[in-house]
């Protein structure tokens, strides 16, 4: 299988970045911001050092559904690095993992999707190569949203795991979800590349001014699953009691689930304290699902 990708080309010597949206099918912000990319070099090429490809929808099989999954089911995230003999997923997997290993540098943006909200924010994962470990927190800073979250490089079957293994530092952003189109997000997302091409060299462009508010590095393994976070105790609706972007103390809701008769309401108690960075907004919710997620109080990294 091949990805439908666009590659802008200075020389042979600089960076070799890799930038993707749409790993799931619900995500818009990043095929939009993506495609303003693909318009702006394809005009005024700004290149000056290396290599850029852009992969503006990675899943189409899940995009054109309409969904997260494509159509076996399988979520690409947690599929790399895939196999080329296997499902749709499992092909699309793998394609994007040979487009990850021959890169120097990447970038995936992604959203909450459906069903839920995420606060801005860039994040990569601890991994034990210190010299991968400090190009990330740069890329990181250089994307400038408001949060910048290192978490757990043990989660396995992400694009990011394969960068890990391909020692390939790499960045994940998320702004907001819902199934919406924000035109900041598309703005943020636009911007945020162009600063990180920047910050590599590969482009001239005058350094903005920083919004980057908190940095947190969670060592805790597991730590970054959003999708197991706070899980809802039942089936129901889901109503949120918190605001996306609130400090929470712990044992404090971040909302309740409410079955259909009016007689029960079970809440979903914060299990730490921290500030809400992901919160469900659809509000059908199955026993299990996430009702969101919170960054943790920890020292500054």
């Amino acid at each position: 299988m091949n990805l439908d990708t666009r590659f802008f080309r200075a020389d042979d010597h600089g960076p070799r970045l890799l930038v993707t949206g749409g790993v799931h099918g619900d995500e818009f912000e990043p095929v939009l911001a993506i495609r303003r990319l693909i318009r702006l070099f394809t005009g005024d090429d700004p290149l000056v050092s290396g290599s850029v490809t852009f992969v503006p929808v990675v899943n189409e099989n899940a995009f054109f559904r309409g969904h997260r999954c494509a159509q076996d089911g399988l979520d690409l995230a947690r599929t790399c690095p895939g196999r080329k003999d296997g499902s749709i997923t499992e092909q699309t997997a793998a394609a994007l993992s040979d487009l990850i290993r021959a890169s120097t540098h990447y970038i995936d943006l992604h959203t909450g999707g459906t069903d839920l909200s995420v606060f801005p924010l860039a994040g990569y994962n601890l991994v034990g190569d210190a010299t991968v470990l400090e190009v990330q927190r740069r890329m990181a800073r250089a994307f400038n949203l408001p949060v910048i979250w290192g978490t757990s490089a043990n989660l396995e079957g992400r694009s990011l795991s394969v960068a890990r293994d391909a020692k390939v530092p790499a960045i994940y952003c998320e702004y907001l979800g819902s199934a919406t189109r924000s035109s900041a997000g598309v703005d943020a997302y636009f911007e945020g590349v162009l600063n990180v091409m920047a910050d590599l060299g590969m482009i001239h462009r005058t350094p903005p001014a920083s919004r980057v508010e908190q940095v947190v590095e969670d060592t805790r393994p597991g730590s970054g699953h959003m999708q197991v976070c706070h899980p809802a105790p039942m089936d129901g609706c889901f109503e949120p009691a918190v605001a996306l972007g609130d400090r929470i103390e712990k044992g404090q809701p971040l909302g309740h689930v409410l079955d259909f008769t009016g007689e029960v309401a079970l809440p979903v108690p914060a299990n730490e304290s921290g500030r809400v960075i992901v919160l469900r907004t659809f509000p059908r919710v199955r026993k299990g699902d996430s009702a969101g997620v919170i960054l943790p109080d920890l020292p500054p990294a």
